[in-house]
């Protein structure tokens, strides 16, 4: 049997275990679940045991000698629905190929024993399945990371930094094997640390609280540097209107699986019939929504699918509600969708100058799940296959992005 190294103690919390879990956490089953080196009473194997459904199953393997028998114990704990869904295998040679595998343990130790464990689970998980381990984010003399990182360059499908843990981890999902797209219509959007809650109904991107940091840190050195002087209240002053620009608000997407949502809030700037020989044929109806800097910036997929390929396209910056921004810089998003591909455009603005995409190739995005921002006024386009659409909006209408149905699926 494969040892699996510990390395150096990383303490995984409580928001760092359910990022660990959210891959069997939105998958809305019946689906099987393996979670190895887990430990009885550990954040990772409470974040599992919550990710359960009815028809799921979880199989458990201890993180060391002896631990089964806790591990059992406890989980006869937790009461008979949990019991009745959850095993706890003596080894790893007696667990099977999941949908989802979760390696509780950061990664800590060196290249070599990093390869070997992500080889071996990697054989454990089903076609199409996912593969999630952590690594310390505070880079540390090894080469486990790397080795990580490096697979997660060819393979990785998602990866989050968590620095609400101590020390901070970065969370990292792998599918070595192609998923297909209908996967997605089955999962809920993904937990994202890169929004940070505030309330129960409002978070904020972490770019905010980098932006909102760095204003209030300027606003320190000038009281510190010139005492007597007002300057020090302009960044202070201006900390909380650029926090605000990155709110993100829960949203719930439309249960009608004919339902297209909207990428983002915003103004409809136009709903046309168009074709772009980068994708080929096929003729788009394709909806732009303009955002002003006071629209939330926060980008989310309009529809279920796979992310197949992406690519940014150098350009201008005119102001986004103008025809000439048609030529700005744009990244572009391709689904594979069950009804042909979907693409969504994140295009800057005037003032806008930084898109950001979180969904690699490969990943499978829920409707209405984030991928992304653009940071300041900017657009977004949605092209839809045109013999397969029906438009909702109109010029001029608002719209709200993973909400708002801009069209139906005929």
């Amino acid at each position: 049997m494969t040892q699996f190294p510990v390395g150096r103690p990383v303490q995984i919390g409580d928001r760092a275990a359910r990022v660990l879990a959210s891959e069997l956490a939105r998958h809305s089953g019946p689906k099987t679940g393996l979670l190895v080196g887990a430990a009885a009473g550990s954040a990772a194997l409470a974040a599992a045991i919550d990710a359960l459904l009815p028809e799921d199953r979880l199989t458990v393997v201890a993180s060391g000698a002896g631990g089964a028998a806790a591990l059992r114990e406890h989980v006869e704990r937790q009461g008979r629905w949990v019991a009745e869904r959850t095993r706890v295998a003596d080894s790893l040679d007696a667990a099977e190929p999941a949908d989802v595998v979760i390696h509780a343990e950061p990664l800590t130790g060196g290249a070599e024993e990093a390869r070997e464990v992500l080889g071996t689970l990697s054989k454990l998980v089903t076609t199409g399945g996912v593969l999630t381990v952590v690594v310390p984010a505070t880079r540390m003399p090894s080469g486990a990371a790397d080795e990580v990182e490096r697979q997660a360059a060819l393979y990785g499908v998602g990866s989050d930094l968590v620095l609400r843990n101590v020390p901070p981890v970065r969370v990292h999902r792998l599918r070595h094997t192609p998923a297909d797209h209908a996967l997605a219509a089955n999962l809920l959007p993904a937990l994202r640390p890169s929004s940070v809650p505030l309330t129960r109904g409002m978070n904020i991107d972490s770019n905010g609280v980098a932006a909102a940091g760095i204003a209030l840190g300027l606003a320190a050195l000038a009281k510190a540097a010139r005492p007597k002087s007002k300057l020090w209240l302009v960044p202070a002053l201006a900390a909380a209107p650029v926090a605000a620009f990155f709110r993100d608000p829960q949203r719930e997407a439309p249960e009608d699986p004919n339902a297209v949502v909207a990428a983002s809030d915003g103004k409809v700037l136009g709903v046309e019939r168009m074709h772009d020989q980068r994708f080929g044929e096929t003729e788009f109806l394709r909806i732009a929504v303009f955002l002003s800097v006071l629209d939330v910036h926060v980008n989310r997929s309009p529809v279920a699918g796979k992310v197949v390929d992406y690519f940014v396209e150098d350009g201008g910056y005119a102001a986004a509600m103008k025809p000439e921004a048609e030529h700005n810089v744009a990244a572009y998003t391709l689904l594979e969708t069950a009804h042909g591909p979907v693409v969504v455009v994140q295009r800057t603005g005037l003032i806008a100058r930084r898109i950001v995409q979180r969904a690699p190739v490969g990943s499978l995005l829920a409707k209405g799940e984030r991928f992304g921002l653009i940071r300041f006024g900017s657009r977004t386009d949605v092209y839809l296959p045109a013999d397969k659409a029906i438009p909702a909006v109109a010029p001029g209408d608002r719209v709200v992005g993973g909400e708002t149905v801009i069209a139906t699926w005929v």
